[in-house]
């Protein structure tokens, strides 16, 4: 397993030609202290910034690496290491943002130690499919939102439950893996980190023989674990359609100096 950034491509994946994707290393659920749960996001506030001003710093590094990858049918190395370095950051902080793990993710690109970790490898890329990068993920974008405000709509109800329990139920731990995992694969389709497409968003369809490295690999989702993931859909589905059929100019109708304002008749 690889935090961060693998150049190296796996022997075992070019010998039976594969498709591989971002892998995404998470322990099984386990216990956890409750007044971490309870101060979760709060404790999480530095991360948060570090999180934000990397993000800002890898999009102009994205803008850079599209242009090359043009020219070049691939990344350069300094800005994929770099690029996989904070996707891996992000990840680590989504992880223990969303009650996955309950160690502190430390302020460092370099954590070997860490519990969560992602797997990329360095594939040449398609620069057909680099020039239209922005279309072709608008599909995926849309999966990954509505999972996410969907996931959040209902985290507060998470939330209770790990500071009652002290753990996640496997149900809620496999959703929300799985909405993490379906992320970290679309931001490195979008910053050219891999030229396969996110997929993978109910689960690992795998033989039950194939070994686990770790909880999320293979990522096998139970049937309570499927239906919360299209429960986030529709939540994050209905809160957009929500959100974007109130009509705030006639909010106000109903004072007085509004109604003074309508015309006669």
């Amino acid at each position: 397993m690889t935090t961060g950034w693998d150049p190296r491509p796996s022997a075992d994946a070019e010998a039976d030609g594969a498709e591989w994707r971002p892998a995404l290393d998470v322990p099984p659920p386990g216990q956890q202290r409750r007044w971490t749960v309870l101060l979760r996001w709060l404790l999480l506030l530095p991360q948060f910034i570090v999180v934000a001003l990397l993000s800002f710093a890898a999009f102009f590094v994205t803008v850079a690496g599209w242009f090359s990858a043009l020219v070049l049918g691939r990344l350069p190395d300094p800005i994929a290491s770099f690029l996989g370095s904070v996707l891996a950051y992000q990840t680590r902080v989504t992880a223990s943002a969303t009650l996955l793990v309950d160690r502190y993710p430390p302020f460092a690109f370099d954590a070997p130690d860490y519990p969560v970790r992602i797997e990329l490898r360095a594939t040449p890329l398609n620069r057909l499919a680099v020039l239209f990068r922005l279309i072709l993920m608008i599909p995926a974008a849309i999966i990954s939102s509505l999972a996410q405000s969907g996931w959040f709509a209902i985290s507060w109800v998470f939330w209770l439950i790990g500071i009652v329990l002290g753990r996640l139920p496997e149900p809620v731990f496999g959703a929300t893996a799985a909405v993490v995992r379906y992320r970290m694969r679309l931001a490195a389709y979008a910053t050219m980190l891999t030229p396969v497409y996110p997929k993978g968003f109910l689960g690992d369809d795998v033989a039950a023989a194939q070994p686990a490295y770790s909880a999320t690999r293979p990522l096998r989702l139970s049937t309570g674990a499927q239906v919360l993931l299209w429960l986030f859909l529709l939540l994050g589905l209905a809160g957009h359609v929500t959100s974007g059929t109130i009509d705030y100019d006639d909010m106000g109708d109903d004072r007085p100096d509004a109604a003074a304002a309508r015309p006669a008749g």
